[in-house]
């Protein structure tokens, strides 16, 4: 038996309760993993309440799609890795708020030995979006303006660096000053407090009026209208959440007269097959080795205080990277 945080009913973060686990041994083409650390995702949240059933397991379950740990157990037909290999897994399973684990082997990835298991994961699953963001959903280029919303979070930091660091323009908008200055750091250009003032008008005084390429944008209703309106001619506007609520479905007028492009990119898709996902985490990786990306992990709280943690990063009192450490 293990210890894991497990979700009975749907609802807030007092449903997510510590209990025993069995969790069994691996089976073909499955590996055991001791987790060192346990990423989360504001995934886990809209799971937590049941806003996504189709990607949810049904009921009870437990929730976490990002961890890192050594391998303890293989099973029959696994030559992937090995016993007492560090690895980490983003994405399905969906299990990773325990103790243990059972994954598919084809699923977990080698963490090289410079990188250590709490930044790995932190790093994996907001990495790998942040590589289908920038690289692949929108290929972002020398001499592009983007707008990255939430930008001192978890996932707009890697996003600001990454972009930064491919010769964009970054804006970023945070709601205060102090996540202003964090953003900064993350290597945004021009930083918008949107709470302070109206980030559609000081986007285009930044433009000059012409608008952004691209925005990424991870808050939903609050900003989800402005950030069409600050997009150029041909613009992407890519959907990563809606923390402040879901957005208002866009006016069809808006979209054909600036022929805008919208997607609400998976990144789960994105590395369904294992060629993909190993391309994509050995670049992440390799750019947290050579210091493009800086991760920081601003809090960590023990396992069987993950109700906590859901509630600091609901009520945006977080900044950076949340993991879980296994309280043993």
């Amino acid at each position: 038996m293990v210890k894991a945080i497990r979700i009975h009913e749907f609802g807030g973060p007092e449903v997510m309760k510590w209990e025993d686990l069995n969790i069994g041994e691996p089976k073909d083409g499955e590996i055991k993993v001791k987790n060192k650390a346990i990423g989360i995702n504001f995934l886990d949240v809209y799971m937590r309440k049941g806003l996504v059933p189709g990607l949810s397991p049904p009921l009870p379950f437990t929730p976490g799609m990002e961890a890192a740990g050594v391998v303890t157990a293989i099973g029959p037909g696994v030559n992937t890795c090995k016993i007492g290999d560090i690895v980490a897994y983003a994405g399905y399973p969906v299990s990773a708020y325990a103790e243990e684990q059972i994954l598919p082997a084809d699923r977990a990835v080698q963490v090289p030995p410079s990188i250590d298991p709490i930044v790995a994961a932190s790093v994996l699953f907001k990495g790998l979006t942040a590589e289908v963001l920038v690289r692949r959903c929108f290929k972002v280029e020398p001499g592009h303006t983007v707008i990255v919303h939430a930008a001192a979070g978890g996932l707009g930091s890697l996003l600001c660096q990454w972009a930064n660091a491919l010769g964009a323009t970054v804006i970023g908008t945070v709601s205060n000053k102090t996540k202003a200055v964090q953003a900064k750091e993350n290597g945004c250009h021009h930083v918008i407090v949107y709470k302070e003032e109206n980030f559609v008008d000081r986007v285009m005084e930044i433009t000059s009026g012409e608008g952004v390429e691209v925005v990424y944008d991870g808050i939903g209703k609050e900003t989800f209208e402005g950030s069409a309106a600050c997009l150029k001619f041909r613009g992407f506007l890519i959907s990563l959440g809606g923390p402040s609520g879901s957005a208002d479905p866009l006016s069809f007028k808006l979209v054909a007269q600036k022929s805008l492009y919208f997607t609400i990119p998976s990144v789960m898709l994105y590395t369904e097959k294992r060629e993909d996902l190993l391309a994509a985490s050995e670049e992440v990786f390799s750019n947290v080795e050579k210091g493009v990306l800086r991760v920081r992990v601003n809090h960590k709280y023990p396992l069987s205080q993950a109700g906590q943690a859901h509630f600091d990063l609901e009520n945006r009192k977080t900044t950076g990277s949340i993991v879980l450490i296994p309280d043993a």
